[in-house]
């Protein structure tokens, strides 16, 4: 069992993955030869101690060549040779990044069913939070480069174990899945094969970007399905008193500030605080937001909220469900720009430092509070501000 674990940690077996998935670095393309072969465990070691560095992907000419900042600095030069496989796997990884959840969960919520944006919104705070932790408290290495060709540099500098990526993506897909299927009709084997092949989706495409070593990914879903498992049956409990409890705002701001304020500390800056911050203030602005509209608003707890089966299609639904779904991102993201700058200009002249300076904003004191109320901002926007607009705009 040792030796099969040492085998899923190790970069081999990712390196394999890339090359049958027709990505290779420059120069190897024409040989033909196993990755391991002259490779061993040398190369640089990633997310142990590495700085944060800015990805410099180049235009791809004609031979297929492409380059990026290697995990040293160096400029890394890769070749690819299955465009289909390359854009799949860039696409499937994006639906792990803040762009994929910023405009997702909140299309759920203004769409579709706000109990089940609710639920997933909760999950995913809670799984992203252990993961994040988890990472910082294990410190394993991400896959060595060579042989592993890297695609992606900002997140060169967390460790890798577990996958937050692969824990994200099972999560999201599957609290989908659970939290409709007692709720609308719809076959479960449909559901059930869509959760399956979108968390697939995102956990190859760690493997291919060379972001982590196959236990990574598996121990991310792993972990993911355990808590899936232990929260479903608090689910409903969790619901009512996050809606009905006055208690309810206050503790949904106290404890993720608590929680962000006593971060595990590194002996060098990761991007890891500040993900779980931005991730945990828009779960907290959310929050309040779900409280002061089941109080003031809509009650949640009405018959009339639980529906069977999905409205027919026509032309004018899609046409209401895309005007919901631009004004509210347009609405967010402006929020989002807006909240950035005031908090930031504020910071700055409370600890007296240039807006533009990027070290002063890794500081504990100025990153917990400018993320966490950016993103509150931003999670109470998308779940009050903007259904009070579509209802302004007559798109309810």
């Amino acid at each position: 069992m040792s030796r099969l674990l040492g085998t899923l940690r190790s970069s081999q077996p990712v390196a394999r993955f890339q090359r049958c998935c027709g990505l290779f670095p420059a120069g190897e393309e024409g040989s033909g030869g196993d990755p391991a072969e002259g490779a061993g465990e040398s190369g640089a070691c990633n997310g142990a101690g590495a700085q944060r560095r800015s990805a410099a992907a180049g235009r791809c000419p004609r031979n297929g060549v492409r380059s990026g900042r290697g995990p040293q600095g160096y400029m890394q030069k890769y070749v690819v040779k299955n465009y289909f496989y390359y854009y799949l796997f860039k696409f499937s990884a994006a639906l792990g990044e803040e762009i994929f959840y910023i405009t997702f969960l909140p299309f759920i919520y203004w769409n579709i069913d706000h109990s089940v944006s609710r639920r997933m919104i909760i999950i995913w705070s809670i799984v992203m939070y252990i993961g994040q932790v988890s990472k910082d408290i294990l410190k394993w290495p991400r896959p060595l480069s060579p042989p592993v060709v890297k695609l992606e540099m900002r997140t060169d500098a967390e460790y890798g174990m577990p996958s937050t990526h692969a824990m994200a993506a099972t999560a999201i897909s599957f609290s989908f899945l659970i939290a409709t299927t007692n709720q609308y009709k719809y076959p479960f084997e449909l559901g059930l094969a869509a959760a399956f092949v979108f968390s697939m989706l995102v956990c190859l495409s760690r493997l291919y970007t060379g972001m982590h070593t196959v236990l990574d990914v598996i121990g991310g879903a792993l972990i993911s399905a355990v808590l899936l498992v232990l929260l479903y049956p608090a689910w409903d409990t969790i619901d009512h008193l996050l809606l009905t409890s006055p208690f309810c705002p206050l503790l949904s701001i106290a404890v993720p500030l608590v929680l962000c304020y006593n971060y595990p500390k590194l002996d060098y800056y990761s991007p890891t605080r500040g993900d779980t911050t931005t991730i945990l203030g828009a779960g907290a602005g959310a929050t309040v937001g779900f409280w002061l509209n089941n109080q003031y608003v809509v009650p949640a707890y009405t018959s009339k909220n639980f529906q069977l089966g999905f409205p027919l299609i026509t032309c004018k639904l899609v046409v209401v469900v895309l005007a919901r779904f631009f004004v509210g991102i347009f609405i967010v993201l402006l929020t989002r720009q807006l909240m950035k700058s005031v908090v930031l200009s504020m910071l700055g002249y409370r600890y007296k430092f240039p807006i533009g300076d990027l070290e002063a904003r890794r500081r504990l004191e100025v990153e917990v509070p400018y993320k966490f109320v950016t993103y509150s901002s931003v999670g109470f926007c998308a779940t009050v501000l903007v259904p009070l607009l579509h209802e302004l705009l007559g798109l309810m």
